[in-house]
């Protein structure tokens, strides 16, 4: 195997994907097949298609998404905000290079731009063409997908925005950088007064500190302060949580879309997310 692919092993004449998680763990996949591999300028981008997730998405060794559970994700981390809002227009992604937050957004009929601001363009690129189940091959006229740094691009906003999801990798190399509380900032200065922010904060089980964080980073922001869970089989621990940021939302719209096909949210998903167990509850009081 190459370097890059050496997360990647053949053992009894079988594939497995083997990520690290943290020092003391380490999950296994076992791999049908290798659909593609490249390296980008920034990262190496792999999709894979395994036996019990289905294709996935595996950018240096961690996998970001799969074809069995992607919508999962992708779905609590974009209808929630976009239920919250009575009527947004535009939308900004930060992230999201597998274009399923974007796929999302692009369902309600009402939001009238979509700009998706990835780093990665060789991402975008491979899973449109290779991880349909996720990405949809999105075509959307109103998705405008810019290459730029997330940080960067939105410090030159200004009450412009309606809702801007931050839908990052882990907090690891550059993407630490939108974990921060000046990153924050400037996501506040660029939503209009009523605007509503989210972002994945992580396992409240191994990555409780992460969590913790980002919830007082957003709360120092923003009047409405919300996390919400949602159980995605792929991300270590399986439960998972989101921290939505709103300046003045804090209960969904009255007015609420019909006719949203989705596979996961519903109206009472939608009201239960919210619901935390009590290790989080005191975790979010410290």
């Amino acid at each position: 195997m190459e370097q890059t692919m050496s997360y990647i092993q053949a053992k009894d004449g079988a594939l497995w994907l083997t990520e690290d998680e943290r020092e003391n763990l380490k999950i296994s996949y076992r791999i049908k097949e290798i659909i593609h591999s490249e390296e980008s300028p920034f990262q190496h981008v792999t999709i894979l298609d395994s036996y019990d997730f289905g294709r996935m998405l595996v950018l240096d060794g961690v996998v970001q998404t799969t074809s069995m559970d992607g919508f999962i994700y992708n779905e609590m981390i974009s209808h929630i905000p976009l239920r919250f809002h009575p009527n947004p227009k535009r939308v900004l992604i930060i992230g999201g290079g597998d274009c399923g937050a974007a796929r999302e957004v692009a369902k309600y009929a009402n939001v009238e731009q979509i700009d998706m601001v990835e780093l990665d363009e060789i991402v975008v690129k491979v899973c449109k063409e290779h991880l349909t189940e996720v990405s949809g091959n999105l075509s959307d006229p109103r998705v405008h997908f810019i290459y730029n740094d997330g940080v960067a691009y939105v410090k030159n906003y200004e009450n412009y925005y309606d809702i801007i999801i931050v839908d990052s990798s882990d907090p690891v190399g550059p993407a630490e950088q939108l974990f921060e509380l000046d990153f924050y900032r400037n996501l506040h200065r660029a939503l209009k007064d009523d605007g509503i922010m989210v972002c994945q904060s992580q396992s409240p089980v191994f990555h409780a500190d992460i969590m913790g964080q980002t919830h007082r980073h957003i709360q120092s922001l923003f009047p409405v302060t919300k996390v919400y869970t949602a159980v995605v089989p792929t991300y270590p621990g399986g439960l998972w949580s989101f921290t939505m940021g709103s300046k003045i939302y804090d209960k969904p719209a009255e007015n609420q879309p019909s006719g949203i096909e989705t596979k996961y949210v519903n109206t009472n998903i939608i009201e239960a997310c919210f619901q935390l167990p009590e290790f989080m509850i005191e975790k979010l009081r410290t």
